[in-house]
């Protein structure tokens, strides 16, 4: 069953440290199967708190999800993002 990680951006402290992020955030999906489905497109914040950026990445399965997440690519990456900006992530299981 799919499975989707959602990232919410909520502020962003430093541009630079995002650009960083970025260029090593798409390069630690090499050899995962993972299918990006939205990347920092258009937004409109109907309810809730407004969301500077969003991200929706797709994989097969929840295993695999978390595979990626947590791999040594991605856990150098994501330091990276705690220091850019604050966000909101989380792992859901689609239909």
């Amino acid at each position: 069953m799919a499975a989707y990680i959602v990232f919410i951006k909520e502020r962003e402290h430093d541009a630079g440290a995002m650009a960083t992020y970025a260029g090593m955030a798409g390069p630690s999906m090499a050899g995962h199967n993972v299918k990006p489905l939205v990347v920092y497109g258009a937004i409109e914040t109907l309810e809730g708190p407004e969301a500077a950026g969003s991200v929706i990445v797709e994989f097969p399965t929840m295993e695999e999800a978390r595979a990626w997440y947590n791999s040594d690519a991605y856990q150098e990456a994501r330091k990276v993002r705690f220091s850019a900006a604050d966000y909101r992530v989380f792992l859901t299981q689609g239909l």
